[in-house]
C-alpha cells in the first residue's frame, strides 16, 4: 500500500470514529410512561425518538439528533428512545404509526412532533419548539 493511500485510509477511519463517537456518547434512556412522566413533572425538555435499528432515516437521524443534543443550547433535553419493535404498546399510547417519529415536549405539553424527517435545521426547528 502506497504512503499516500494509507494516509487516506487513516484519515478516513479517524473520522469515522469522530463521527460516531459523539452518537455514542449520547445514548438516550430507554422510554418507560414513568421516564416520561418524571421528565414531565420536572418540567425538563423531552425527545422521545421512535426508531427501528434496520431503519435507514432513523440511522440518518441520530447523528444530527445526537450532535444537536451534545451542544449547550440542548443539553438539558431528555432523550427517551422508543423501539418500534417490540414496544407497541406505547407506540399506542403515543399516537405513533412508524418509525423515525419525534415527539417533543415541554413539559406536560407535546409542542411539536415529526416523522420522516432528516433535515437538520428542521429537526432543530422541532427541538426549539421545547426550549
Amino acid at each position: 500500500m502506497s504512503y499516500s493511500r494509507r494516509n487516506a485510509l487513516i484519515a478516513a477511519l479517524a473520522l469515522g470514529a469522530a463521527i460516531a463517537a459523539p452518537a455514542l456518547a449520547l445514548q438516550g434512556t430507554k422510554f418507560t410512561p414513568a421516564a416520561l412522566a418524571d421528565a414531565q413533572k420536572a418540567g425538563k425538555a423531552v425527545l422521545v425518538d421512535v426508531s427501528a435499528p434496520w431503519c435507514p432515516t432513523c440511522k440518518a437521524q441520530h447523528p444530527i439528533i445526537n450532535s444537536l443534543l451534545g451542544t449547550d443550547k440542548y443539553k438539558g433535553f431528555v432523550k427517551l428512545e422508543v423501539d418500534f419493535d417490540s414496544q407497541k404498546p406505547d407506540l399506542k399510547a403515543l399516537n405513533v404509526q412508524s418509525q423515525s417519529t419525534l415527539i417533543v415536549y415541554k413539559g406536560a405539553k407535546e409542542v411539536g412532533r415529526s416523522t420522516g424527517d432528516t433535515n437538520a435545521a428542521s429537526i432543530e426547528a422541532l427541538l426549539a419548539k421545547a426550549l
